[in-house]
């Protein structure tokens, strides 16, 4: 399946949700792992604030991909932000929606993102 280039080059980007582990099989525990790179799989939620309107996103990246310490509220970058389309069939009822992945996702600040209060 093809996917599409986000453009966030005029938003604004904060963490909404803390990373936590994609889990694929919920009575296993099982969690995704990166065709790519072998990593396990993260979501994360992010806030994307553009042209006077925002919006909450569920974004899967590599774990490789992520810093520890994002906390809600911090302000990040993107890397390589891409969505695709999907569709299955999960007990005889056809589902779709776009899934949202990237590269990685880092404070804006690194500094303070490691500073004690």
């Amino acid at each position: 399946m093809s996917s599409f280039k986000i453009d966030l080059s005029t938003a604004v980007v904060f963490v909404a949700v803390e990373p936590k582990h994609k889990v694929i099989n919920r009575e296993t525990g099982e969690v995704a792992i990166d065709r790519e790179t072998g990593a396990k799989m993260v979501t994360i939620g992010l806030t994307v604030a553009d042209e006077g309107e925002a919006n909450l996103y569920t974004v899967s990246v590599p774990e490789t991909g992520i810093q520890s310490g994002l906390v809600p509220g911090m302000p990040v970058a993107v890397t390589g932000l891409r969505a695709r389309d999907w569709e299955n069939t999960f007990n005889g009822e056809k589902r779709f929606g776009i899934a949202f992945r990237t590269v990685a996702i880092t404070p804006l600040n690194p500094v303070a993102a490691g500073a004690e209060s």
